[in-house]
C-alpha cells in the first residue's frame, strides 16, 4: 500500500507551494522550507544539497542543523555525488528511508566527519528536474531518538518535487536579476560616457587613454578642487581646463588664462597680482591683476613650471591664504579663485629644479595627465574632422574632405607637436587643396612622411657617412613617392630631379613607382 500524506502535512505542503510561488529569493525560500520541514517531521536537522555536475560533487546549499548553521561557507563542505545515501537516491531516482545508518552499506561516514553531525537515521529525496536531478533534500535524526516512517518519506518525496521547481525558478530569477544588474551597469556606463562626451564636446577623444581623462574631468568639474594638468606641449591642456570650468560650480564666473612662460618675471607678477600707481615707471594708475579680475571664477596658469621663485612665493600665498598684494602696495586683498595650472615638464624629482615643492603640492591636489596624440592614434580621424571644419570656416574655403590615404598617413605620424601640430597641418592642407576638392597626400607637408624613429637613437652605432647618406636619401625619395601616390614624374618634380635621375634612384634603392 502506498503511504499517504496526513491532512496536516498536506496543508503544510499547500502552504509551502504557495510560498514557492510568492518567493523567488533563494535564501529566504530555503530558510522557510528547512525550518518548517524540520518542525513537521520532528527532526534535528534538514539540509538541501546541490549537485555540481561538472565536479561530480554534492555540496550544502543550506541547512537547519545546529551543527551546520554556523559554518561559513557551507558550499565548502563537498563530497562525491556517487557516495552515501544521497548518491544512491540520485542514482535510483527515488526517496530513501534509512532507519539505522550503522547497518546501511550505502552510508558514507566521511560526511559526518566533515560536518560534525552524528547521523543515526535519515530521509533523503532527490530534487527532480527535466535535465537531471538538481540535488537532494535530507532530513536527519528524529528528535527523542525515534525513527522516521513511511508517511515521513511520502511527505518529503512530495515536498522534493515542488521544491525542485521552486529552486529552478529561483535560479532562473537570480540569472535574470544578474543579467539585469549587468545591463543596468552597462547602460549606466554608456550614459556616463555619453554625458561626459556631451559635457566635454570640445575635447575630442574615445581612446582608452582619453576615457580616463574624461572620467577625471567629470570628477574635477563637480567641485572647485585645484587641478594640475600635465602633458606635452600641444595636447590641449587649456581646452581641458576650459571644459572643467564650463561644467563646474563656477561656470557663471570668468575664466582667464595666462601663459607664465611668455612673460618676463616683472610683467607676469603685475599681470597676476596687479600694481599700484607709481610702483614702477609707466604705472600711471592703479590696476587690478588677474586674481582680482577673475574673483569667483577660474584662473588658468599655463606652463606654471616657468615661473620664478619670487613669483612662486606669491602664488603659494594666494593658494594657501586666498590673499594677494598688488605690486607696490601694502594692502592685502582677499580673493576667491579656483586655480587650474598646466605644465609640460616634471615639477618633482630631477625636473623640479627651481620649482618650490610646497607650491607643487598645493597645485597638484588633483593631477590629470593628458596623453600625447601618438598614444591615441585612433582619435586622429575624429580630430581631423573637427579641425577640418574649423579650418574651412577660418579660411572660407569649401574643401569637401580628406582622402583615405591622406588620413591614414596622418594617423601613422607621431605628431611631436600633438594636436596643435595636427591643427596647423590641416590648415595648411586646406589652403593647398582645391576648393570643393579633397585633401590628398600631395597636400601634406614633408614631415608627416618621415618614418617613425627616423632620428639617430641614443647609443646607436655610427657607421660611414656614405651609408648614412644613402639610407636618408632612400627614405626621402620613398616619402616623395608616397606623397605623390607613386607617380615618379611628380615625385621627381617635387625633389628637383630629372626624370632619368629619378628612375635611377628608384632602381638603386629598389623602390616602386607608377
Amino acid at each position: 500500500m502506498v503511504p499517504t500524506v496526513p491532512a496536516e502535512r498536506f496543508a503544510l505542503l499547500l502552504e509551502l507551494s504557495r510560498a514557492f510561488g510568492a518567493r523567488l529569493e533563494l535564501d529566504a525560500l530555503l530558510r522557510l522550507v528547512l525550518e518548517r520541514t524540520s518542525e513537521a517531521l520532528g527532526a534535528e536537522g534538514c539540509s538541501v544539497l546541490a549537485l555540481d555536475r561538472a565536479a561530480g560533487q554534492l555540496y550544502f546549499l543550506a541547512s537547519s542543523d545546529p551543527a551546520l548553521r554556523g559554518r561559513e561557507p557551507l558550499a565548502d563542505l563537498r563530497f562525491p555525488a556517487d557516495r552515501g545515501v544521497a548518491g544512491r537516491a540520485l542514482r535510483e531516482g527515488r526517496a530513501l528511508l534509512v532507519s539505522d545508518v550503522a547497518s546501511d552499506a550505502s552510508f558514507f561516514p566521511d560526511i559526518d566527519a566533515q560536518t560534525g553531525v552524528r547521523t543515526r537515521s535519515l530521509l533523503c529525496a532527490p530534487l527532480p528536474a527535466p535535465d537531471g536531478a538538481l540535488g537532494v533534500i535530507e532530513v536527519v535524526n528524529r528528535r527523542g531518538g525515534g525513527a522516521f516512517g513511511d508517511e515521513d518519506l511520502a511527505f518529503l518525496d512530495a515536498l522534493a518535487g515542488s521544491l525542485a521547481v521552486a529552486l529552478e525558478n529561483a535560479r532562473l530569477y537570480a540569472a535574470v536579476r544578474s543579467d539585469q544588474a549587468r545591463l543596468e551597469r552597462e547602460v549606466s556606463a554608456l550614459r556616463r560616457e555619453r554625458r561626459q562626451r556631451e559635457r566635454f564636446a570640445d575635447v575630442v577623444g574615445s581612446a582608452p587613454a582619453m576615457e580616463r581623462v574624461f572620467a577625471l574631468m567629470e570628477v574635477a568639474a563637480e567641485s572647485s578642487i585645484t587641478v594640475l594638468l600635465q602633458g606635452e606641449t600641444g595636447v590641449g591642456k587649456e581646452l581641458v581646463a576650459r571644459a572643467i570650468h564650463r561644467h563646474g560650480p563656477r561656470r557663471d564666473r570668468p575664466f582667464l588664462a595666462v601663459h607664465c612662460g611668455a612673460l618676463p618675471e616683472s610683467l607676469l607678477e603685475s599681470e597676476l597680482f596687479g600694481y599700484r600707481r607709481g610702483a614702477f615707471t609707466g604705472a600711471v594708475e592703479d590696476r587690478a591683476g588677474l586674481f582680482e579680475a577673475v574673483h569667483g571664477g577660474t584662473l588658468f596658469l599655463d606652463e606654471i613650471g616657468e615661473t620664478t621663485p619670487a613669483t612662486q612665493v606669491k602664488l603659494l600665498r594666494a593658494l594657501q591664504e586666498g590673499e594677494i598684494r598688488r605690486v607696490g602696495d601694502t594692502r592685502v586683498r582677499k580673493v576667491d579663485v579656483r586655480v587650474i595650472s598646466a605644465t609640460n615638464r616634471a615639477l618633482t624629482g630631477e625636473g623640479a629644479e627651481g620649482f618650490r615643492q610646497d607650491l607643487y603640492y598645493r597645485l597638484a591636489v588633483f593631477p590629470i595627465l593628458v596623453p600625447p596624440l601618438r598614444e591615441r592614434r585612433e582619435d586622429v580621424p575624429a580630430l581631423v574632422s573637427q579641425l577640418l571644419e574649423r579650418a574651412r570656416r577660418r579660411l572660407g574655403k569649401a574643401v569637401a574632405g580628406i582622402e583615405p590615404a591622406a588620413l591614414e598617413r596622418l594617423a601613422a605620424y607621431d605628431w611631436p607637436g600633438n594636436v596643435r601640430e595636427l591643427e596647423n597641418e590641416i590648415e595648411r592642407a586646406v589652403a593647398l587643396a582645391p576648393s570643393r576638392g579633397t585633401i590628398a597626400l600631395s597636400h601634406l607637408s614633408e614631415r608627416v612622411f618621415a618614418p617613425r624613429g627616423a632620428g639617430l637613437a641614443a647609443g646607436e652605432p655610427i657607421g660611414p657617412l656614405r651609408e648614412a647618406r644613402a639610407a636618408f636619401e632612400r627614405r626621402y625619395v620613398a616619402a616623395a613617392l608616397a606623397r605623390c601616390e607613386g607617380n615618379a614624374t611628380r615625385a621627381a618634380r617635387s625633389l628637383g630631379l630629372s626624370r632619368q635621375m629619378m628612375q635611377r634612384k628608384i632602381r638603386e634603392y629598389g623602390l616602386r613607382a607608377t
